[in-house]
C-alpha cells in the first residue's frame, strides 16, 4: 500500500515565482487545454485559473480536489494533508516568543517580514475543509487524513497544547525549522551556517529533536536531519552516529513514529532524503515505526518519491508502514 502522510496545501511568502508555481501546478492536470506557449490567450488563461485559484482559496474543492486527482492517479491510498503551525493567525503568540523578530538585526527582520506573510490562516477553516472533504475523497478510493505540522520549542509545550486540542486530528507531526530563533531552512539566511561551529549547531539542533520526541506531544516526528538542508553537514562519522543512534533510542523508548521525507532531495541543495540512509538504518534496526511522506506544496508533487522509499525501507528490512487514524497508529505490512 502506498500512502503520504506530509502533504501542504500552500505556503508562503507571496510572490511572482509563488504565482508562477502555482500555475505550473494548475497545467499540471490540463494537459493541452491551451497549446501554444506564449501566446496572449496563454497567459489569459492562466490568469483566470489563478484568479480562481487566489478566490477560492487553498482550501476549496477544487484546489483539494487537484490533490485527489493526483493520488488516484500514482495509486495513492492514503494522503495526510497537514499544514504548518505557523500559518495559522491563532498562533501568533507562539512563535513571537521563540523566533528573532528583532528590528535592530537583519535575520530578524527578515523572519518578522516572513511571519507576517505566512500566517494568513485559521485554523477552523482548515480542520473544516479537510473534514468535509473525507467522505468525497472516501468514494473515489483514497482515504484523506487530517494532520497538522508543529513546530516544537523548548519550554513553551503548554502552550503548543493548548493550540492543539480539541481538534479531530488524525495525527499531529512534530518538527524543528528553528535553532535558537534562527529560521534555519531560508535560503536568505543560509550564509549563517558559514558563520557556526557546525558540531555545536548540531549538538543543538539534536538536543531539541531528543527533546521534542520525549515530550510525547507528537504521532511522529518529521524530517529528523533536515539541519542538514543547505548541504552544511558534520563530517565526523563517529559524532553523526552517536546522534543517529540516541534520537532513535529516544523514537523507541517513546513509542514514537518518524518518516522518509523525500522534501529536501527534490526541493533543496542537499538532494538527500530526510533522514539519510545511514541515519535511516539506524532507525530501522530499533524497530522504530515509519511513514512515507513526499512533503509536497503542490498538488503536482503530491506523492513524489514515496514508492522508491518504501522500496528502500524493504531494503532496509522494515516490516510495515505506519498510518493514523483519529490520533492512532495502526502498522501495514510493507508488499
Amino acid at each position: 500500500m502506498l500512502v503520504d502522510y506530509h502533504v501542504h496545501l500552500e505556503e508562503g511568502p507571496y510572490s511572482f515565482s509563488w504565482l508562477e508555481r502555482t500555475a505550473k501546478a494548475i497545467g499540471h492536470f490540463q494537459g493541452n487545454e491551451v497549446q501554444e506557449y506564449g501566446s496572449r490567450a496563454k497567459v489569459e488563461h492562466q490568469v483566470n485559473q489563478l484568479h480562481k485559484r487566489l478566490n477560492s482559496g487553498c482550501f476549496g474543492e477544487e484546489w483539494l480536489d487537484l490533490y485527489l486527482k493526483k493520488a488516484k492517479q500514482i495509486g495513492l491510498k492514503e494522503v495526510g494533508v497537514v499544514d504548518h503551525l505557523y500559518r495559522f493567525k491563532e498562533t501568533k503568540h507562539y512563535f513571537e516568543k521563540a523566533l528573532n523578530l528583532d528590528s535592530t538585526d537583519s535575520i530578524g527582520v527578515l523572519q518578522s517580514y516572513w511571519l507576517q506573510n505566512v500566517m494568513t490562516e485559521k485554523m477552523d477553516e482548515f480542520v473544516d475543509a479537510i473534514t468535509a472533504a473525507k467522505k468525497r475523497w472516501e468514494k473515489e478510493g483514497v482515504s484523506l487524513k487530517l494532520g497538522i505540522e508543529a513546530d516544537y520549542f523548548v519550554g513553551q509545550e503548554p502552550e503548543l497544547e493548548a493550540l492543539l486540542q480539541g481538534k479531530p486530528w488524525d495525527y499531529v507531526i512534530g518538527s524543528v525549522h528553528f535553532v535558537d530563533g534562527w529560521g534555519f531552512d531560508n535560503p536568505q539566511t543560509a550564509s549563517r551556517f558559514e558563520k557556526l561551529d557546525l558540531e555545536e549547531l548540531y549538538t543543538r539542533f539534536y538536543k531539541t529533536v531528543e527533546k521534542m520526541i520525549r515530550s510525547n506531544m507528537f504521532d511522529f516526528v518529521a524530517h529528523l536531519d533536515n539541519l542538514k538542508v543547505f548541504d552544511f553537514k558534520v563530517n565526523d562519522e563517529s559524532f553523526n552516529q552517536k546522534w543517529y543512534e540516541r534520537i532513535a533510542d529516544a523514537l523507541k523508548e517513546t513509542n514514537t513514529a518518524t518518516e522518509v521525507n523525500a522534501g529536501l532531495y527534490y526541493r533543496y541543495p542537499v538532494k538527500e532524503m530526510c533522514p539519510s540512509v545511514d541515519f535511516l538504518t539506524t532507525i530501522v534496526g530499533k524497530g522504530v515505526p515509519i511513514t512515507l511522506s513526499s512533503d509536497s506544496h503542490f498538488p503536482d508533487d503530491l506523492g513524489k518519491y514515496v514508492a522508491e522509499n518504501k522500496k528502500l525501507l524493504q531494503q532496509l528490512g522494515a516490516p510495515h508502514i505506519a498510518t493514523f487514524h483519529q490520533r492512532e497508529r495502526t502498522l501495514v505490512q510493507i508488499q
